[in-house]
């Protein structure tokens, strides 16, 4: 079976004669790849990420690999007939949860979102940001193999936005794939496996996934220990942007503020369970191997 989603010469047009708005795009979403789209308002990156969520048909090329996917829209349409928690519970069912599971997924997101307290509010009553947490909180429901935010973190408070960089990680730490859209160019940054351009119709690559991730934001250093000569978890591993070990055998993560948290709770979970020594600013990375680099660590 397909496990990556790709897009193969795939443009759409606006309406059946109307002009391009992306022609001849060509692009590979991996599992656990976490993919960030850039361009200016209006350039098509809303267009891209309906076509990666099935919404949209491409007018030409193809589209293979369809994974679960669960896709938060720029625009949400609050003014619908249910409570919050009636319309969580609803799309969970849609996405092949029993109600009683959708029940418990729907309470659960509300709560990790702030928004518990609006658990039984019709969703016409809704502020713009409660509204919000309950669109994210609809496409997390039942853990997608593919998860597409479109401007997902406009209108939350702080502490959302942070809940939501959290659930991005442990999306991709589970194997999923990211493709986010963003205005804020701090978002997440240096955790995205590629960076993409669309302007003119197309979508150039501005980042390659091939290239070792340099944090452009704030980074943690995660000190540990665990089995003697043990490599951390592959799931850990992807997380981290340098990894090296000290003559006392103690290892040196360095990963993204935004994935710090589920790395913490990876490696404490593993089994057996990785002893954290310390955790603190990361220092700016030094310009050529360290010395006690990991073996795994001097192949990349």
């Amino acid at each position: 079976m397909e496990r990556d989603l790709r897009l193969t010469g795939v443009g759409r047009r606006s309406g059946l004669r109307g002009s391009w708005v992306l022609h001849g795009v060509d692009l590979t979403v991996p599992p656990g790849s976490l993919i960030r789209v850039e361009g200016a308002n209006g350039s098509g990156k809303s267009t891209l990420l309906r076509l990666l969520a099935g919404i949209d048909a491409p007018s030409e090329g193809r589209v293979t690999g369809r994974p679960r996917t669960a896709y938060v829209p720029e625009r949400f349409p609050a003014a619908l007939p249910f409570t919050a928690t009636g319309y969580l519970t609803h799309l969970g069912t849609v996405h092949g949860l029993s109600r009683p599971a959708a029940a418990r997924a729907a309470d659960a997101w509300l709560e990790r979102f702030g928004a518990a307290v609006h658990a039984r509010t019709p969703m016409a009553e809704l502020s713009k940001g409660s509204s919000q947490k309950v669109a994210v909180a609809q496409a997390l429901l039942a853990g997608p193999e593919l998860l597409l935010l479109d401007e997902a973190w406009t209108g939350l408070d702080a502490d959302a936005r942070a809940e939501l960089d959290r659930a991005v990680a442990e999306r991709t730490a589970d194997g999923a794939a990211v493709v986010f859209v963003d205005h804020d160019p701090r978002r997440l940054a240096g955790a995205s496996d590629a960076v993409y351009g669309v302007s003119d119709g197309g979508l150039e690559l501005r980042t390659d996934t091939q290239t070792p991730k340099s944090p452009a934001g704030p980074s943690v250093l995660v000190e540990v220990r665990g089995p003697a000569d043990a490599e951390p978890p592959a799931d850990a591993r992807a997380m981290t942007t340098s990894v090296s070990r000290t003559p006392s055998g103690t290892l040196r993560l360095t990963v993204p503020a935004s994935h710090s948290d589920i790395l913490l709770r990876t490696l404490l979970g593993a089994r057996p369970p990785w002893h954290v020594v310390g955790v603190g600013p990361a220092e700016p990375l030094p310009a050529h191997p360290a010395p006690h680099e990991t073996e795994a660590e001097s192949r990349r």
